[in-house]
């Protein structure tokens, strides 16, 4: 059975920039928008897997809490994944042939990207691996590169198809829009944006057989800023030997890990 895994973000969809101050909160007058983007995104990259033969397909909406969809409207061919998982790509296996990334964004320390974190700008100023910015794109990727499955595909803004053309060999992606700081873009008409994406995931199908999976070298060196000191004492992060690990400063935590699975331990 031919399985595929689509993780669905909001942030990096068509016509959608937040509100300033606020990002993309619950408040945001931007935020039913993209919540409905976003879905309909997601939906013509299933149609796309399906139409070339795919069997199954999870649409996994992996924003905030994970209950964001009018799941009604969704292909009804797929299954779905909501909730407040503690872990990434819930039920993934060596089963599946690709994961594809919906509505993805920049990591935090990006230039020029709209609403651009890694996982909560509230909470952290970055992630570092191994000495380098790693953000929810590539984090992700590892998590299912851990059970030997690749990404092949990204649409997000131009500079989230930047980094994951930079992290990714060979995925084929689709710029929905070009952001101009945080909170602003030029962004292609919704409809012409899904439109793209059905045709890249089509072409994305067409290689998915010379795409490797996506890893960190181990052990990871993981460094994590947080925002506040407080945070960065409450936070509950363990090495691979089950320590707490060590502050570098007052903001950040680093630590090794035999695998980015341990992330969310």
């Amino acid at each position: 059975m031919e399985a595929y895994y689509i993780a669905i973000d909001m942030e990096g969809v068509a016509c959608v920039v937040g509100t300033p101050g606020e990002g993309l909160s619950s408040s945001s007058a931007n935020r039913d928008f993209a919540a409905r983007e976003a879905l309909r995104e997601a939906n013509a990259a299933a149609r796309a897997l399906f139409d070339c033969g795919a069997q199954r397909v999870i649409l996994w909406d992996n924003h905030g809490g994970g209950v964001n969809f009018d799941y009604d409207q969704a292909d009804p061919r797929c299954e779905i994944a909501l909730g407040s998982f503690h872990t990434r790509f819930p039920g993934i296996d060596e089963s599946f042939a690709g994961v594809l990334f919906i509505g993805y964004h920049a990591s935090a320390s990006t230039k020029d990207a709209a609403l651009a974190h890694t996982y909560s700008s509230k909470t952290y100023q970055y992630y570092r691996i191994n000495g380098r910015d790693a953000g929810e794109m590539e984090i992700d990727a590892a998590f299912a590169g851990r059970f030997g499955v690749p990404v092949l595909f990204a649409a997000s803004d131009e500079a989230g198809v930047a980094q994951a053309q930079a992290s990714f060999a060979g995925i084929e992606t689709v710029a929905v829009k070009k952001s101009f700081g945080w909170n602003a873009a030029i962004s292609l008409h919704p409809e012409t944006a899904q439109q793209r994406i059905y045709a890249g995931v089509k072409r994305a199908w067409q290689k998915r057989a010379s795409l490797k999976p996506f890893r960190f070298e181990v052990p990871l060196d993981v460094a994590i800023r947080f925002q506040r000191i407080d945070a960065a004492n409450a936070a509950q992060l363990y090495d691979r030997e089950r320590k707490p690990f060590a502050f570098e400063d007052p903001y950040t935590r680093r630590g090794l890990l035999d695998d980015v699975t341990q992330l969310f331990d």
